[in-house]
């Protein structure tokens, strides 16, 4: 190979690697709503476009998608707005907590209905896709869908078992409803058959974004990857290709997925002991803001470039996370001597100030590398203001301990997050957040070793 043959080789596996952290959310994440469509998630079974999936329970181990929460009952709907305009009807909760967090193709959230953004009164909505026109009816808000497919995704506090009848009577009374019901969802095109393993980020990338535009400030940084095959119409580019050609996109997709393991290890958060303060994780949403989004400089992330890392960060790490400001998210991988978390060793987290909250907070135990819920034998996946038998500390602090095994000492017992045998990372979770953790006032102090 020339000096110029290797000097273009590497040019591609640098772009397809930046193509890669660019399309990264719209692919993960519309794989994810093909799962939900096809095969449902865990406890969350499969339903078509514009039906809601209810899991009926809280989320254990057989939950594999990534970072799901312990706290709240899911009840997700992915949404396809070709069929033309969908009412949305949910219930009065009484002021129970719970929030429907509206999130578009590329993972942009962009509204928000529940007890923050809109009270717990019933309301009704029309949801419709970009560019529609008509007339709303009273008493209904009209919510505007950045991409023709996006996805709802329902929480609803839940205080443990006896607590679920009343949480499926709210979910069965949140209901979807086609205005055109003979119309049928198109839902996500299909990727050319044939297209090698490899390359099939690729291909998806080439479809979906296609198909589903990103926002006017993004076509240009779409259309300078031109030269993979991205923006090509038609038949699939990827199908027959020099073998050096070939080697060099999957060598650049490579290189993107190992661009985002280590922006995932080493974090563009703030860190305050060990802890990522990922409150702006979810801020890279500049262009779309329907009811309960808030259009405000505090939630934007301004860089252009941090916010594309960003994203590919939250929907590898977090998939579908809310704004911190409707519920804050901070995790850590290590301990107070800077080593990686894990079953091996026992550790002790000592909150002297419980988490400041108009809502709840917990603490929730992850394995790695797949960021799923850890199998125990107290069926205990997470910690918080609602887990019944804590025992709190003589000023008002709560001491937990992280351990694979169960601790010997009463007190430690009572207040046990059960670890894996390996490699763990937990995330503190603050719904409906106060100001002192939005100003990041509030800090955790370090995960420490204790054995």
């Amino acid at each position: 190979m020339s000096e110029t043959e290797l000097v273009a080789e590497t040019d591609v596996v640098a772009t397809t690697g930046a193509a890669y952290l660019y399309g990264f959310p719209l692919v993960f994440n519309l794989d994810q709503v093909t799962r939900f469509v096809e095969e449902g998630i865990g406890a969350a079974p499969s339903a078509p476009f514009n039906h809601f999936s209810h899991s009926r329970a809280l989320a254990g181990p057989s939950d594999d998608f990534v970072s799901v929460n312990n706290d709240t009952v899911y009840s997700i709907a992915q949404i396809d707005l070709g069929v033309g305009p969908v009412a949305f009807h949910v219930p009065d909760t009484a002021g129970r907590y719970y929030v429907m967090q509206f999130v578009d193709a590329w993972t942009d959230n962009f509204a928000y209905v529940g007890h923050r953004a809109t009270v717990t009164a019933a309301g009704d909505y029309l949801l419709v896709a970009p560019g529609w026109s008509g007339e709303v009816p009273a008493n209904t808000t009209l919510i505007r869908f950045p991409t023709r497919v996006g996805s709802i995704i329902g929480r609803w506090a839940c205080d443990g078992a006896e607590d679920l009848p009343a949480v499926h009577a709210l979910q069965d009374a949140s209901l979807l409803t086609q205005l055109d019901g003979s119309a049928v969802p198109e839902g996500i095109p299909a990727p050319s058959a044939g297209v090698p393993a490899e390359l099939l980020f690729l291909e998806k990338l080439r479809l979906w974004s296609q198909e589903f535009p990103p926002p006017a400030r993004d076509v240009a940084l779409q259309n300078s990857y031109a030269d993979l095959g991205i923006t090509t119409a038609g038949p699939s580019p990827y199908l027959e290709l020099a073998a050096d050609r070939a080697e060099a996109l999957a060598a650049g997709v490579q290189a993107g997925e190992d661009k985002l393991t280590a922006v995932l290890r080493s974090g563009t958060s703030p860190q305050v002991n060990g802890w990522m303060l990922t409150l702006h994780l979810f801020d890279y949403n500049l262009d779309y803001f329907e009811v309960g989004a808030l259009d405000d400089p505090q939630f934007k992330i301004s860089d252009p470039q941090l916010r594309i890392i960003e994203r590919a960060a939250a929907a590898k790490a977090g998939l579908w996370g809310n704004h911190a400001y409707e519920a804050a998210y901070i995790m850590t991988y290590v301990d107070n001597n800077d080593e990686q978390l894990t079953g091996s060793r026992s550790y002790q987290l000592r909150l002297p100030t419980l988490p400041p909250v108009d809502a709840f907070w917990s603490l929730t135990m992850y394995s790695l590398p797949n960021f799923y819920l850890v199998e125990n034998p107290i069926n205990r996946y997470s910690v918080g203001d609602r887990t019944p038998g804590l025992v709190y500390d003589a000023d008002g602090g709560l001491t937990l301990t992280m351990s694979h095994d169960r601790p010997t000492d009463a007190t430690a017992a009572a207040n046990w997050l059960p670890s894996p045998s390996g490699e763990f990372r937990p995330i503190l979770r603050m719904y409906e957040p106060r100001e002192a953790v939005l100003d990041q006032s509030y800090t955790l102090p370090p995960i420490t070793r204790i054995d």
